[in-house]
């Protein structure tokens, strides 16, 4: 039976503030509305006060239509969030209550209010604010996933980290140096200087045309390969990945979707492929999930996960922040705040 407590939507009813995708066009055709019903928590589901919503490449292709199992437009966009919980529903289990804020993912984040799945929330760090804990079930746990259970990451291994300076990419770098990899990778050219902070060894521009010559000079060969881009770096991920023993994880395609036959693999690059979903990981190994957040809170602990610095704007900028994001011209960790 569920307790009064459990029952309570701190705030009631209502209209919010929101930016709804109005067609598949592009981030463009994303509209802010203030019209939009507020949610009401299902069974298994908090209703949160979105405090920051964290802006993903995702959200890019949503945009497009071209996100697996992404939603028809028209729809309230985004789908990570970390703010405070103000409502419970129905056959909730755990001890977070009202008043908690916590992070997670679910669908219509760029609202003032949304709700999330319990069981994939954590609670905001001590001390943390709603927008510093952006990236922990996302980006965070992308990178840890593609490092360790899938990657199989050992120390004095070399990694390859694509589009090192975007949120997943600057938690790989700083992931890798601390399981004790040498770490290679690529970003444009401005933002070199940030990825070099992080820790990366060499760091290189992955558009030049010599990229895998480059890296193989560098290297001899690396033993992973965190492969977010696509098209663009596909094949060079493939000639630098030792054979036989190399992996190469995919969790992205930015510049669009790269080819592989089964002649390849076999003949030309004799290598491990893995597909990362992070999503499709929760639903499908939810203990190897669970797992990964705990790590993750255990790195917190241990201040080898610092507090995020996402770059914060309002809601109404969102449709330029994620045209910047598609052109590339962005790094960091993107946040909007539903309340500006």
């Amino acid at each position: 039976m569920e307790t009064d407590e459990q029952q309570h939507t701190v705030e009631g009813t209502g209209t919010v503030r929101a930016l709804v995708q109005q067609s598949h066009g592009g981030p463009k055709d994303l509209t802010l509305t203030t019209g939009h019903r507020r949610p009401v928590p299902g069974p298994g589901e908090y209703l949160i006060r979105v405090g920051a919503a964290g802006v993903n490449f995702a959200d890019v292709m949503q945009t497009r239509g071209t996100y697996g199992g992404g939603p028809p437009a028209p729809y309230v966009a985004g789908f990570e969030a970390a703010g405070e919980i103000v409502g419970i529903g129905p056959d909730v289990a755990g001890p977070l209550r009202p008043g908690t804020h916590v992070v997670g993912a679910g669908p219509g984040a760029f609202a003032q209010y949304m709700t999330l799945p319990a069981a994939g929330v954590l609670p905001v760090p001590h001390g943390w604010s709603d927008a510093e804990a952006l990236g922990l079930v996302l980006n965070w746990a992308t990178a840890l996933a593609a490092l360790k259970p899938l990657g199989e990451i050992r120390r004095g291994e070399t990694v390859l980290v694509h589009a090192a300076a975007g949120g997943v990419g600057q938690a790989a770098v700083r992931l890798a140096r601390h399981y004790g990899a040498r770490v290679v990778a690529t970003a444009s050219p401005a933002k070199h200087d940030t990825v070099r902070a992080l820790g990366a060894d060499e760091v290189l521009d992955g558009r030049r045309s010599d990229l895998a010559q480059e890296i193989t000079r560098l290297t001899g060969g690396v033993d992973l390969v965190l492969e977010s881009v696509g098209q663009a770096t596909f094949k060079a991920s493939l000639s630098v990945t030792r054979p036989l023993t190399g992996r190469v994880v995919v969790f992205g395609a930015a510049s669009g979707d790269a080819t592989l036959t089964t002649h390849d693999l076999v003949f030309a690059h004799p290598v491990q492929i893995k597909g990362l979903h992070i999503g499709a990981l929760a639903v499908e190994a939810p203990s190897l999930y669970r797992s990964l957040l705990d790590e993750l809170e255990a790195l917190i602990a241990r201040g080898v996960y610092p507090p995020g610095v996402p770059q914060v704007h309002p809601l109404a900028d969102g449709p330029a922040v994620l045209e910047r994001l598609e052109a590339g011209r962005t790094w960091g960790k993107l946040a909007l705040d539903p309340w500006r």
